[in-house]
């Protein structure tokens, strides 16, 4: 896999944002680059110029994971950064880190009964399932109605990071929409480095490129995150504001797909708005055969 530009991108990103000082290094004269030097990420990690130049031009097959943690380190790099390091050099020694097959595709995977029991299951938080293209597959009663502005009224699989840089709505949905920009391009970035033979991720990386000049300015950043846990901040169009905690919970019988389960802390404003979110969302559902008898229809 030649992955040289996006291993090039990467390492020079992560140098320019470190200063001398940080690392302890005097500084004299001007500098003509931010951050550090070529030659100083070298001395830190313990390689000769030459190496880390071919390094930074992209040629990363072959470094064995002493190198690979020697740059980590001289380069602050975290846990997710880190990995993401290792799958670029997987990748470019030809070992996607994604090497087993799915059985299923994932919008089929994510309809399989018992993993929509689970979600139904779960009665008093938002849960979903999100595959790495952040097409959202599938939800519980409470995450239909949670996410009624991406879900839409049909059409193609509603997808998030869609929603979050094509759709206007979003910047309401989101009251904190610059972080969750960066969030969601961090992830995507993530699963980009972990798998760059992804083809669907490819060509949604390409459809918000030449449609959003923010998700450009932040794919070009470099940044990468896990999303793990958290909270969050949303304004619904129902009942308004809420503050959420979130886990994310690998599916392992599906590989690269999570659920996604977003709870209110107990007694708070949020658990109450949730509970009125899943109370309109009953009498919106009750709703439904009512209308239909009235025109002839079976209940």
């Amino acid at each position: 896999m030649d992955n040289r530009e996006e291993v090039r991108e990467f390492l020079t990103t992560r140098r320019a944002r470190i200063t001398p000082e940080q690392v302890g290094l005097a500084t004299t004269g001007s500098r003509r680059v931010p951050g550090l030097r070529r030659s100083e990420v070298a001395t830190l990690a313990g390689l000769s110029v030459e190496y880390y130049a071919r390094l930074e031009r992209g040629q990363i097959a072959g470094a064995s994971s002493g190198v690979l943690e020697a740059l980590s380190t001289a380069l602050q790099l975290d846990e997710t950064e880190r990995s993401h390091l290792y799958d670029l050099a997987r990748a470019a020694d030809g070992i996607p880190t994604s090497g087993r097959r799915r059985r299923r595709t994932p919008a089929r995977a994510a309809s399989r009964l018992s993993l929509q029991w689970a979600l139904e299951a779960i009665t008093d938080g938002v849960a979903f399932v999100r595959d790495p293209h952040q097409n959202l597959l599938a939800t519980n009663a409470l995450g239909r109605a949670f996410y009624s502005p991406v879900l839409g009224s049909g059409g193609r699989t509603p997808n998030l990071a869609r929603f979050q840089f094509l759709d206007p709505a979003s910047r309401d949905f989101y009251p904190d929409w610059e972080l969750f920009a960066e969030m969601c391009v961090g992830i995507m970035r993530t699963e980009a480095g972990r798998d760059p033979h992804d083809r669907g991720l490819q060509d949604l990386v390409g459809e918000l490129s030449t449609r959003s000049e923010t998700f450009r300015r932040l794919w070009a950043a470099h940044d990468v995150r896990t999303h793990g846990t958290g909270t969050k901040r949303f304004d619904h169009p129902v009942v308004g504001e809420v503050t959420l905690v979130y886990e994310e919970l690998a599916i392992t019988a599906e590989p690269g797909l999570v659920l996604l389960v977003y709870t209110a802390e107990p007694g708070s404003p949020s658990a109450e708005r949730l509970r009125l979110l899943a109370s309109w969302a009953a009498s919106q559902q009750a709703a439904v055969p009512t209308e239909h008898s009235e025109e002839g229809l079976p209940q």
